[in-house]
């Protein structure tokens, strides 16, 4: 089977050959149209920061060379400012003849079009969290028109993504702190669960897949979002929700697990031993040989503090384990 067959056998739960990987030789392949790069280039500004501007209009800050950073200035200092703003052009058919591009060069690889986030991560950095959180609050009539063209412009570039190729779109959406929800289930429910269903719909009558990110303990609005149509939950830190809690979802739902060995526990041990069971409790627990898993790799070993070689073990164990032979 090709790589693009194996991760799609992964999603239908077809008992592929083997465990479907994006860590070297990668079954996934990411690709984004042209306006999502016109972020500005990291510049340092004094000794310990490092500044650029999204294509939103938010200034970014870090205070080091290699991690993400995280918003200092949303675009939008008063939500009243909405009515003036112009949101980037990510409607333009145009903008997305290099997703083509990579869809001619990868035929045999699982494509991802990368989304800019879901409605939540890209107004809360319009405003900054703090900001956006009271407006959720005591803004709603403006918080929800914001919300609207937000999802008017993502319903636009997962149709443009459709029409370009791809076999799944994918947006970060980091809905928890290490604790909980960072808004109430309920208020979720009532704002975003019909947005998602809005969106994912939109993906899936258009043959793509949903693939989300998210950081933090969020097992709360988990089901809504499986009930809402996701395909794929990514989650750096599963031992967050725990691996039983995970496959306790499978057994209703039809939803795959794309996680490294989890980045802030078992990889922090540093013992080679510890890492490669995990690994192998996250393929009998959630791959079984018949789909549901994707094996994966944190990019960042600097930002968490680690040497390659931790992740590599995780590696071994998922290419040696992960092997339908194992389950019959």
């Amino acid at each position: 089977m090709t790589p693009r067959e194996i991760v799609q056998a992964t999603l239908d739960f077809a008992n592929p050959p083997r465990v479907a990987r994006s860590f070297a030789p990668s079954d996934i392949v990411f690709t984004s149209c042209d306006t999502l790069a016109q972020i500005t280039p990291w510049t340092q500004i004094d000794e310990h920061r490092w500044q650029r501007v999204d294509i939103w209009g938010n200034v970014w800050q870090r205070v080091d060379a290699t991690s993400m950073g995280e918003v200092v200035k949303g675009a939008l200092d008063d939500l009243t400012q909405l009515w003036d703003y112009t949101f980037p052009n990510l409607i333009d058919p145009e903008g997305y003849r290099p997703v083509q591009r990579q869809r001619e060069a990868h035929p045999d690889s699982w494509l991802i079009g990368a989304l800019p986030g879901f409605t939540f991560n890209i107004a809360r950095k319009m405003r900054r969290l703090e900001c956006y959180l009271m407006d959720l609050l005591v803004e709603r009539d403006l918080i929800r028109h914001l919300h609207d063209r937000i999802d008017d412009l993502l319903e636009a570039m997962i149709v443009n993504y459709a029409s370009a190729g791809v076999d799944a779109i994918m947006a970060p959406e980091d809905w928890g702190t290490q604790r909980t929800t960072l808004i109430s289930p309920r208020l979720w429910f009532q704002e975003f669960y019909p947005r998602f269903e809005r969106l994912f719909a939109a993906a899936h009558a258009h043959g793509l897949r949903v693939f989300m990110h998210s950081c933090g303990q969020m097992e709360a609005i988990v089901p809504g979002l499986i009930k809402a149509g996701v395909d794929v939950l990514q989650f750096d830190q599963p031992d967050l929700h725990g691996i039983d809690t995970l496959a306790t979802h499978q057994q209703t739902s039809k939803i795959t697990f794309w996680c490294p060995v989890d980045i802030q526990t078992t990889l922090q041990t540093r013992d080679c031993e510890v890492i490669q069971a995990k690994a192998r409790e996250m393929l009998d627990k959630l791959w079984r040989g018949r789909g549901g898993f994707i094996a994966g790799y944190y990019s960042d070993n600097r930002s968490i503090g680690l040497d390659p070689q931790w992740q590599h073990c995780a590696c071994e164990a998922f290419l040696k384990y992960g092997v339908r032979e194992r389950y019959r």
